[in-house]
């Protein structure tokens, strides 16, 4: 993507799939009490890959292509 405003969505999508899965991590850890997901390790494992995503997003989103290639 090599216009401004595709990698800022990008980006921006990144980082809330981050936080989420953070979150959902978090919750399954029982670090995050006060919900059914709390102390589910399913929840941590789906955290974790939203995580890994959100990064990709991220990274993608940063990363300026040389030559100006899409």
């Amino acid at each position: 993507m090599s216009n401004r405003i595709g990698r800022t969505a990008l980006v921006l999508v990144g980082v809330i799939i981050l936080i989420v899965g953070a979150v959902f991590a978090g919750q399954g850890l029982n670090l995050i009490p006060g919900s059914s997901m709390t102390g589910d390790r399913t929840w941590l494992y789906v955290g974790v890959v939203m995580v890994v995503v959100g990064v990709v997003l991220i990274v993608l989103g940063i990363r300026r292509r040389p030559g100006g290639r899409a």
